[in-house]
């Protein structure tokens, strides 16, 4: 697979940094132009050069370029949120699969920040704990056979790093482990294994290759715990 040059640079990291430092609406109406030369016009380049693989993978996963469902919003929804700043200074390209009852389902992803690069798998719960795919494919997929994360830990660990989440009075509670133990899916909220990588790496022409090999070693979770028979 050729390198082909990457589409971010240094100015996308300088604008997340800054729209830190000002984050406010008036701010970011003055740099709108700068934050889609950036941020949204390289997001979509890479999407692009990132699809055909990804449908490799599977050839349903949604490429078609929305907001929403390839990539998320900078802007941050304060109505239930404790931080209250207007815009996240990070953005996220990713992948999922349709689910039924359009249900929360497992995600490919790249993350770019301020300061770092991170890129892997993700599942979350959503709304409904008992109605989501977590509930309906993982955990007993995890129950049957006990044995499959810690192969998956032993297979990736090297490289990824793994955290999940249950919610303990309420609140989420953070487990920077791997969930190796069935009754932990019986309370599993969210699974994320990631690569973090220094924000230079996302400005290499080897980036999109980079990625790519990320995508394939995680492909297996995504698929195991999110697709159905």
């Amino acid at each position: 697979m050729p390198a082909v040059k990457s589409p971010f640079t240094k100015d996308t990291f300088q604008f997340f940094r800054e729209l830190g430092k000002n984050n406010r609406l008036d701010w970011m109406n003055e740099n709108r132009q700068r934050y889609r030369a950036c941020v949204v016009e390289p997001f979509r380049h890479f999407l692009e050069d990132l699809a055909p693989s990804v449908l490799e993978l599977n050839e349903n996963f949604d490429v078609s370029g929305r907001t929403g469902v390839n990539f998320s919003r900078i802007n941050r929804d304060i109505r239930f949120a404790k931080d209250k700043t207007l815009y996240k200074t990070q953005m996220y390209v990713k992948f999922q699969l349709p689910s039924l009852g359009d249900r929360e389902s497992g995600q490919l992803y790249v993350g770019l920040s301020t300061d770092t690069v991170t890129a892997g798998f993700r599942i979350y719960s959503g709304g409904k704990r008992k109605e989501s795919v977590l509930a309906a494919i993982a955990e007993p997929r995890v129950i049957a056979h006990p044995k499959w994360v810690a192969q998956q830990r032993k297979r990736l660990s090297r490289s990824y790093e793994s955290y999940w989440y249950t919610t303990v009075k309420g609140e989420w509670t953070k487990h920077e482990s791997w969930p190796t133990e069935p009754e932990d899916w019986k309370k599993i909220q969210a699974w994320i294994v990631r690569k973090k990588m220094k924000p230079t790496a996302a400005r290499q022409p080897s980036f999109r290759k980079e990625i790519l090999r990320v995508f394939e070693d995680v492909y297996p979770l995504l698929e195991f715990t999110g697709i159905p028979d």
